[in-house]
């Protein structure tokens, strides 16, 4: 097992590019099933989530390359519609081949996926709106059948719950289905948008992206194309973070402003500097941060619950009290144990973290809960003085790219052993 080993403290200054979002290529390259012929994604990060969705499709027939952060699919030999245990179990965002693998090949066999342990996270929201399109599900001996023989057919869904998963799932499953499809109450998130973008460059005809109400008219077939992925904005928030517990002072580039503005106001909230311009973002930390009051995580354009494990991290720092009110995942807070062994003063009140900022921390032996949790660990690390041992790192490699190289570049010490 890798784990990581960081000096600290160090002040970080310099630039850095954001990778491609995590988030986003997973729907993506689960979409590129739907595709006739090839489907080629820039921007795509190296992420094992993402060799895991590589692996997925040429279990399923597809052939893939993947090289100098381009994927290429090739979904034109695809014969199964079957997805085995072993793969579903490496990843929570499995789940989201579920609606494409059903829409292309009239039936879909799936396990439970696997992922972080944040807590329950059923997937009832994704199984009743495939049924209310035509869909028979059979469930036993730990598999879930999906079969529509005669195809999906277009409906109006009313989700009781703004999930991602399930929209994105249920606008896979409708882009080839008959008739209209009409999702309320749907996720707004950016990287839902980035897929219907795609979708849409590959001839499907998909309205309200980024608003509650998504409209899909289902067409016979769509062809393959050329898209990039959006930049990450959990990973800019990462970084700037880690910026923010060094006192130090960044440039992010490639990322969309836009994308980060409730994040933003939390650091701004803290005595940090941004400046936006061009695709880039300027980030200057004060000497000591400030709390912030109170952050209640919330679906999109509401502050992300993944964000929370990183900004409680720099709060932790910050002079005074700060409240953060966890209304997403059960567990989210489960990395918090780990945080109290660099000196962070956290106490927990079922879904409300209260803040007591010190004026330092102190390295210390730790292991990655989860992947965000994971990061928040690396951020504390920077900040810590002395050594800090993070193991169990595969947890963040699901969702950065060369975390360790990109911190030493702007000043870090830390190596990967």
């Amino acid at each position: 097992m890798s784990k990581l080993i960081i000096n600290g403290p160090t002040r970080l200054n310099g630039e850095v590019c954001i990778q491609g979002a995590k988030n986003s290529v997973l729907p993506i390259l689960a979409a590129t099933i739907l595709c006739n012929g090839k489907s080629t994604i820039h921007n795509c990060p190296k992420l094992s989530d993402v060799n895991n969705s590589l692996n997925i499709l040429r279990y399923l027939g597809c052939k893939c390359s993947f090289k100098n952060n381009i994927a290429v699919i090739d979904s034109e030999t695809l014969h199964c519609c079957v997805v085995p245990d072993s793969l579903m179990l490496k990843m929570r965002s499995s789940i989201i081949f579920l609606g494409a693998i059903l829409g292309r090949c009239g039936s879909a066999v799936i396990t439970s996926p696997g992922g972080c342990e944040l807590g329950p996270r059923p997937i009832d929201l994704h199984i009743s709106a495939l049924k209310r399109m035509g869909a028979a599900v059979h469930e036993g001996y730990g598999r879930i059948e999906f079969n529509a023989p005669n195809g999906l057919k277009g409906t109006t869904i009313n989700l009781s719950f703004a999930s991602v998963g399930a929209t994105e799932n249920i606008i896979l499953a409708a882009v080839t289905a008959k008739g209209t499809t009409v999702i309320h109450n749907a996720a707004k998130e950016p990287e839902i948008c980035d897929m219907v973008r795609f979708l849409n460059s590959c001839g499907a005809k998909i309205y309200g992206g980024g608003t509650d109400t998504i409209t899909i008219n289902g067409v016979k077939g769509i062809s393959g194309c050329s898209h990039t992925i959006i930049p990450d904005r959990i990973v800019a928030a990462t970084y700037m973070a880690a910026t923010a517990v060094t006192g130090g002072e960044i440039l992010l580039k490639n990322v969309e402003p836009e994308h980060l503005t409730t994040i933003s106001s939390v650091f701004c909230e803290a005595g940090c500097e941004l400046k936006c311009f061009e695709g880039n973002i300027y980030f200057k930390a004060p000497e000591r941060l400030k709390n912030v009051s109170m952050i209640r995580t919330a679906v999109y354009p509401g502050f992300p619950t993944d964000a929370g494990p990183l900004v409680l991290t720099m709060l932790a720092l910050a002079r005074g009290t700060s409240v953060m009110v966890e209304n997403i995942f059960q567990n989210r807070f489960r990395y918090v144990d780990e945080l109290r062994r660099f000196g962070a003063n956290i106490r927990i009140e079922g879904k409300i973290a209260i803040v007591e900022g010190v004026s330092s921390f102190s390295a210390a032996p730790c292991k990655c809960t989860d992947l965000r949790g994971g990061a928040a660990l690396v951020v504390a690390a920077v900040a810590a003085k002395g050594t800090t041992v993070i193991s169990d790192i595969h947890h963040i490699k699901r969702g950065y790219e060369n975390i360790d190289t990109t911190l030493a570049m702007l000043g870090a010490n830390i190596n990967e052993v």
